[in-house]
């Protein structure tokens, strides 16, 4: 590992609280958090500054404070132990803001000039992108290093924005000759079903965004609806394959083996070798019962959660306390460092 022996190994991790969780969120990153707490300390946070680099104004502030206890509360009904992890929301501990500003100043034009993310979320019209999109990666670099974080689990999309986090990381403990101050942090990579696709379109990631809800099936949605949007996914003509090399141009099947893989905790050639020459109905039928018994348990329990916000706003306020205990001497201490007095 890159990162200096001194420093204890502890996962940083988040979501922003954007419309309703999915499939593709829990199988890509909830359902490796609830593993990774077994492992390692971690701290899970639900990142509602990262929520506004897009949409903010007029009507949105009582969404994005429902929105946040969501996305609590699917953590938690997911499995996330809050005696194992920390659960928080970003806003609350004043330390992300205030070391994203440092590492502002530390990180190079150059260097988000290459965010690739940038370019996709802002389109032909740049100019109208917020400041605050543009820098995103560097408040991603604060919320990971004023915990001194080392492992960070990570999607494609994310992976180059780590990737700067390690640089600034770099650059501020060669500019202040602190060697080992900040860890290099590493991306933990998990396995089937990490890039989850949509139900109507193999070639497309599954998203909260698109405008078909039967593309993705959402962690609050009931039996019936999980079963409906699984046998409604689109398919081939051809029968199911007999080897793993058998789905290779086949985006919808090869997508809806992961899913079953991944929701099985079984390695996918196990899978296909199940279900070898078989009609995709049947497959569907299985993969429904298996969806259904795995993800309406989550739904209810996030039912039962959201029915006391004011618990959820207990347990975000607690985690934030503890978060910032951590948080609070490390951006002491690069205060110092940086030459601010306080």
């Amino acid at each position: 590992m890159s990162d200096a022996p001194k420093h204890k190994h502890l996962v940083f991790s988040g979501m922003q609280p954007t419309n309703t969780l999915h499939l593709g969120n829990y199988l890509g990153a909830l359902k490796n958090w609830v593993k990774i707490q077994n492992d390692m300390p971690c701290i899970y946070c639900v990142v509602d500054m990262h929520a506004i680099t897009q949409d903010v104004g007029y009507g949105r502030p009582a969404e994005l404070a429902q929105a946040t206890r969501e996305v609590a509360a699917a953590y938690i009904a997911a499995g996330v132990d809050l005696k194992k992890s920390l659960v928080f929301n970003q806003a609350r501990v004043p330390a992300h803001a205030e070391l994203a500003w440092i590492f502002n100043c530390v990180a190079r034009l150059g260097w988000l000039d290459r965010m690739t993310q940038f370019k996709e979320k802002s389109g032909k019209h740049k100019e109208r992108a917020s400041v605050g999109l543009y820098t995103y990666p560097t408040l991603m670099a604060a919320d990971i290093l004023a915990y001194k974080a080392t492992h960070v689990p990570v999607g494609e999309d994310q992976k180059q924005h780590l990737e700067l986090s390690r640089d600034i990381a770099q650059k501020f403990n060669n500019d202040f000759s602190v060697p080992d101050f900040f860890p290099l942090p590493e991306p933990v990579i998990t396995g089937p079903g990490t890039r989850v696709m949509s139900l109507r379109d193999g070639a497309k990631k599954m998203s909260k965004s698109d405008d078909s809800d039967y593309s993705r099936i959402n962690l609050t949605d009931d039996a019936d609806a999980i079963a409906q949007k699984i046998r409604k996914a689109k398919t081939d003509p051809a029968p199911l394959p007999d080897s793993e090399k058998g789905l290779e141009g086949r985006p919808e099947a090869e997508n809806l083996f992961n899913i079953y893989a991944a929701l099985a905790d079984e390695p996918r050639a196990r899978v296909v070798a199940q279900f070898a020459g078989q009609q995709f109905s049947g497959f569907k039928n299985a993969l429904a019962e298996l969806a259904v018994a795995k993800l309406t348990p989550i739904a209810a329990e996030m039912r039962r959660l959201l029915a006391d916000p004011g618990e959820i706003d207990r347990v975000l306020a607690d985690g934030a306390m503890r978060a910032g205990a951590i948080a609070g001497p490390v951006l002491a201490e690069v205060k110092r460092l940086v030459g601010f007095l306080h």
